[in-house]
């Protein structure tokens, strides 16, 4: 009977345990999504979204702002519309320009906004028209490579 009480209560730590860890992997994972009923979308074309995802961070000021929603391929313009889904809680000027960043020197990418100066706010299907691609750092470092060679050849 001692062992049955013994096994009990291990078992509820362990269960204990594992919802904890679930827990935090769930806030660590920023599983915070803007609900479609408090948001407005809007539209910013890129020549390169880089490694860009689907419910990556929007964020402004560092301060995330909304979640991207979707992304595609305008067959058109041979560019990503990536669409923004903005908080209602978040007002930006018609003006605003967005760029794809990085968290760090590898880290994930996220939209970040910079906000305007224009008095008429974004709203709903608009579209932002000041945008930066992402930096492809294959590309920076072909550049330099480029760029060292050219330095090192004959004259």
């Amino acid at each position: 009977m001692n062992k049955t009480v013994l096994d009990l209560w291990v078992g509820l730590f362990v269960v204990a345990g594992i919802a904890a860890l679930l827990f935090l992997a769930l806030k660590v994972g920023s599983t915070s999504v803007v609900s479609a009923s408090n948001s407005y979308e809007v539209v910013a074309r890129f020549d390169n979204i880089g490694g860009l995802k689907p419910r990556a961070p929007i964020k402004s000021a560092g301060v995330v702002v909304g979640r991207v929603a979707d992304i595609r391929f305008d067959n058109e313009t041979f560019e990503a519309a990536v669409t923004l889904r903005l908080d209602n809680r978040y007002a930006f000027p018609k003006d605003t320009a967005a760029a794809i960043m990085t968290s760090g020197l590898l880290g994930e990418q996220y939209v970040g906004l910079e906000a305007g100066g224009d008095s008429k706010m974004l709203k709903d299907q608009d579209q932002i028209f000041i945008t930066q691609s992402a930096v492809v750092l294959e590309n920076l470092i072909g550049r330099f490579m480029y760029g060292q060679a050219q330095e090192g050849a004959p004259q």
